[in-house]
């Protein structure tokens, strides 16, 4: 076994390494259950530090590849890790079952317009004659290109947000490859980079997104890429400002390791986003892949998100997509294309974001009369500052209220607790659910009222 892991190292860094010893574990030549040989022997036969394998041996389990049992040694891991493990099932677990669940991260069902009228509309749905044509519609692209933050060199259509974010980290991120996350981050993203055996890398934020400082001081590991949520960031609700993508921008182009780094953008919130579209794009066209979302504004069964960045990138991205789906429904497409152009579901969306922004501020409002920190400046989610997330989460479920813990979403610990409420499906009943948040929060000062009031049945 010894020599099979050096005959499959071409690169000595701890990456290679790593990158090395994963192939022969996804090939099967290093099998489920085998013992690998020690750090030590590894790095006499490879003529190098034992530090090195070390730390490759690291990636490897934080990857779930391989596992160190103490004394026993360590064993390469059956592929796949339990769903349990997830941080995306930590935030989904349990909460369906209260009677208030406002821990899903979804939109309003009844702001969403009536796909229905659309499909009517578009009459006639034979919209393909061939598997050899374009994977978008030329009106839909036309439309797509308008509202783009930036002129993309190219642009593709695939199935949601988190399938373009799943094809780009395939054709972007290799096995040890750092990559830049925002902290606190969208747990499947992380999930996602875990998988490929990414490290992730938090950068700070604040009020206007990323920190220039905690960027640029990133940069130095040396990452493959850069992942951001311009708008409508989930979990805070931040949507970054156009001098801060600016100056992001700037960090990047003058790191001697910023040219290097591909910037993914999640716009996942879409159209019901108070902010501006914006994007780093504007100024780093060569390297920035943008992803806006269409299932939160205008339906979550559209499936539907566009790409856009560079050329090479896009094209992969296309032509991977052809040994398997193919593209995205075109009937879908015609649907999405009239919902865009449609005056009467313009006007609708357009309700829906000032609703949500209503629903928004109303909330926060009451919570800061309680003295309770919370974040929702964008978007359908708020962030809520809690004393133990614990004890906030069980005393939320005795009133029978469902929230989204907020561990799963850091990347590493953040200056406290912190619990998600998916603000976006709350109608009223703000000031009784302010103090029953107060109170789970843990605020320091109450205003007068029953902290064990329930909620109005109009309160979803």
């Amino acid at each position: 076994m010894l020599q099979l892991i050096a005959g499959a190292v071409n690169d000595r860094s701890a990456r290679g390494i790593a990158a090395a010893v994963s192939r022969l574990v996804h090939t099967g030549e290093l099998p489920a259950g085998a013992r690998l040989p020690t750090v030590r022997s590894v790095a006499r036969e490879l003529g190098i530090s034992p530090t090195t394998v070390s730390e490759a041996w690291r990636s490897l389990a934080t990857a779930g590849a391989i596992q160190t049992r103490g004394r026993s040694g360590t064993f390469v891991l059956t592929p796949g890790r339990p769903r349990q493990k997830l941080r995306y099932a930590r935030v989904t677990a349990g909460p369906a079952a209260l009677p208030h669940d406002f821990s899903t991260g979804v939109p309003d069902h009844d702001l969403l317009p009536d796909l229905g009228s659309a499909l009517r509309r578009i009459g006639d749905t034979r919209f393909t004659t061939s598997y050899l044509e374009e994977p978008v519609l030329p009106r839909l692209e036309s439309v797509l290109r308008e509202r783009w933050p930036f002129p993309p060199h190219q642009l593709t259509v695939v199935d949601g947000a988190l399938d373009a974010i799943d094809r780009l980290t395939s054709a972007v991120v290799r096995f040890g490859d750092h990559v830049l996350v925002e902290n606190p981050a969208f747990p499947p993203v992380l999930d996602l980079l875990e998988s490929v055996g990414a490290v992730a890398v938090p950068v700070a934020m604040d009020a206007d997104g990323l920190l220039p400082a905690s960027l640029r001081t990133a940069l130095d590991v040396g990452p493959t890429a850069l992942y951001l949520q311009p708008r409508a960031h989930n979990p805070t609700g931040v949507s970054m400002t156009p001098a801060r993508a600016e100056q992001l921008a700037a960090v990047l182009a003058a790191h001697p390791l910023g040219g290097g780094v591909m910037v993914v953008e999640d716009d996942h919130a879409g159209d019901i986003a108070t902010a501006t579209p914006v994007s780093i794009g504007a100024w780093l066209p060569e390297q920035t892949a943008h992803v806006r979302s269409f299932s939160k504004s205008h339906g979550p069964d559209l499936r539907l998100a566009a790409v856009g960045g560079p050329s090479a990138l896009i094209a992969a991205v296309a032509d991977r997509r052809l040994l398997g789906p193919g593209w995205s429904s075109r009937i879908l497409q015609a649907v999405l294309l009239d919902l865009l152009t449609d005056s009467a579901v313009v006007k609708q969306i357009t309700a829906a974001r000032r609703e949500y922004a209503a629903r928004r501020d109303a909330l926060l409002t009451a919570l800061a009369a309680r003295d309770v920190r919370a974040t929702a400046a964008d978007g359908i989610n708020m962030w809520v500052s809690v004393r133990d997330q614990q004890v906030a989460m069980l005393s939320l479920a005795a009133h029978g209220i469902g929230v989204a813990p907020g561990a799963p979403f850091e990347v590493e610990p953040l200056d406290g607790d912190h619990i998600r409420v998916t603000v976006g499906l709350i109608r009223d009943g703000f000031d009784d659910l302010a103090d029953i948040l107060a109170s789970a929060a843990g605020a320091r000062h109450q205003t007068s009222g029953r902290r064990t009031r329930s909620l109005r049945r109009g309160t979803r």
